[in-house]
């Protein structure tokens, strides 16, 4: 399954279950309850921008998995993606 087949929130909770944490302790951790991230994993309540960016940096989600997870939640990357074939990397 892609990103744009899947919603943000069923990719929020598989980065949590990885992470091996309870709704709980992700809500804790992000300062929000525990019922709207359950209505965010569950598609009641759709996320905005800053909360998915939020919750991708409690839960040390990749920069390239977030732009998954900000493009299922309907915005934009936010972070820039170069081949190892790029000319800007060829000093590397």
């Amino acid at each position: 399954m892609t990103a744009t087949q899947t919603s943000a929130g069923s990719l929020i909770r598989e980065w949590r279950t990885r992470r091996r944490m309870s709704q709980l302790d992700l809500a804790m951790e992000a300062e929000i309850s525990q019922r709207h991230l359950s209505f965010v994993e569950s598609g009641r309540a759709a996320p905005s921008r800053e909360m998915v960016l939020h919750l991708a940096e409690q839960l040390s989600i990749p920069l390239r998995q977030r732009n998954q997870l900000l493009l299922a939640a309907g915005f934009a990357p936010s972070f820039s993606e170069r081949s190892l074939t790029d000319a800007s990397l060829a000093p590397a």
